[in-house]
């Protein structure tokens, strides 16, 4: 199984910043506490400084082996290690430590703070070696602590101020619903050609649709994606621009505002979807927020050559070659980042290298004016003549 966006999207975070990190910042920390250590462990990895908080956090669990405290600390210790290692790039510590956290708190019955709860199991289905049922199978655990731990709140809310419960509450509810959308992603890759996949995958987008009222963006999101597996376009459609319209017109930081791999993942379904104009608007908000995303130019240039081929007709001429232009210089910005920062992704360098070849020999050495550092100004991208004011987040 391949890994998960997430942890696609960690790893390759801590790739641009310097792979492992694994410096000299490693230093042994004089202490002899596990509980100070783990408090050292987790300010390192709030700071950035992952190798040294891999450093404390392994110096606390080697204490833990021979103190009276190990079975109240244990736990946070494996989570926080578990932790440490996704964010390292280390997927199979990671998994190994998640695994020992489950040995402490197999039911996910202890306190959050203590590294209980729900996180190690939906960690273990993400990193699941096997993938398939077993992520499934860890998806599932951690979706009985969520569905448990959110009808307890929600008992409780009776005698307490919906504003005490309200953060709380919807947090337990974007994870849950975030759980369930994974889940149905399993079932339409790694497990799409069981004969329930179909079926399994309606059962929990029509669980996840009623987790919030409306529901969540990444929710709609991914019933378009079930919605468009069954050649269900206009649906899709529906779906995908009532996805935008929770958060469209909100400022980047916003919570509303779906994470960026998300996003890169809705620019997919809106092109698979043929709302290439819309993808659009979407990839150049990503490129904005972070002009060292490979896949956020590579899907810029792929979708702007999909609107340019879309100009058939002799009169639209001149769009067409506007819109190739772009595409190229999107594609060739794509293909310097891959090289520049040692991307991984074969597929997708080969496709960007086959559109850049077949753009070279149709459009030839005529360019399309740009910075003085060779970097297109994605505002300019797709500019066809209309107004471009969605999804700026002003």
């Amino acid at each position: 199984m391949a890994k998960s966006r997430t942890v696609q999207a960690v790893s390759r975070k801590a790739r641009r910043h310097g792979k492992s990190q694994r410096t000299s910042d490693s230093s042994q920390s004089s202490s002899s506490d596990p509980y100070t250590l783990l408090s050292e462990a987790s300010q390192s990895l709030q700071s950035g400084n992952s190798e040294a908080a891999l450093s404390s956090v392994q110096q606390a669990i080697a204490l833990l082996k021979t103190s009276e405290q190990k079975a109240s600390i244990s736990l946070p210790a494996y989570t926080l290690l578990g932790e440490i290692q996704i964010v390292l790039g280390d997927v199979v510590a990671a998994r190994e430590a998640f695994k020992e956290a489950v040995e402490h708190d197999p039911h996910g019955s202890l306190p959050e703070s203590h590294g209980g709860g729900a996180e190690k199991f939906l960690w273990l289905a993400q990193l699941s070696e096997e993938g398939g049922h077993d992520s499934i199978h860890w998806y599932e655990r951690g979706i009985a602590v969520l569905e448990h731990r959110l009808g307890r709140h929600e008992v409780s809310a009776e005698s307490v101020s919906q504003a005490d419960q309200s953060e709380e509450l919807e947090e337990y509810k974007a994870k849950l619903a975030s759980a369930l959308c994974s889940m149905i992603e399993v079932w339409m890759t790694d497990l799409s050609l069981e004969p329930n996949a179909e079926s399994n995958c309606e059962r929990l987008i029509g669980r996840a649709l009623l987790i919030s009222d409306p529901p969540q963006a990444s929710v709609l999101q991914t019933w378009a994606s079930v919605l468009l597996s069954q050649s269900r376009s206009e649906d899709a459609q529906s779906a995908l621009e009532r996805s935008l319209d929770r958060w469209k017109e909100l400022p980047p930081n916003h919570p509303d505002v779906p994470d960026f791999p998300t996003r890169i993942s809705l620019a997919r379904l809106l092109m698979e979807a043929e709302m290439e104009e819309v993808a659009l608007e979407v990839v150049e908000r990503l490129v904005g927020e972070d002009d060292e995303s490979v896949e956020a130019w590579y899907l810029g240039g792929w979708c702007l050559w999909l609107m340019g081929n879309k100009q058939g007709n002799a009169e639209d001429a001149d769009d067409r070659k506007s819109l190739l232009l772009s595409s190229r210089e999107w594609l060739r910005n794509c293909l310097k980042l891959y090289d520049l920062l040692e991307y991984e992704d074969d597929r997708l360098r080969d496709h960007a290298v086959e559109l850049v070849q077949g753009l070279d020999k149709e459009l030839g050495d005529e360019e399309i004016e740009d910075d003085d550092d060779g970097w297109i100004d994605e505002g300019d991208a797709g500019d066809t003549g209309g107004e471009d004011t969605a999804m700026n987040g002003t």
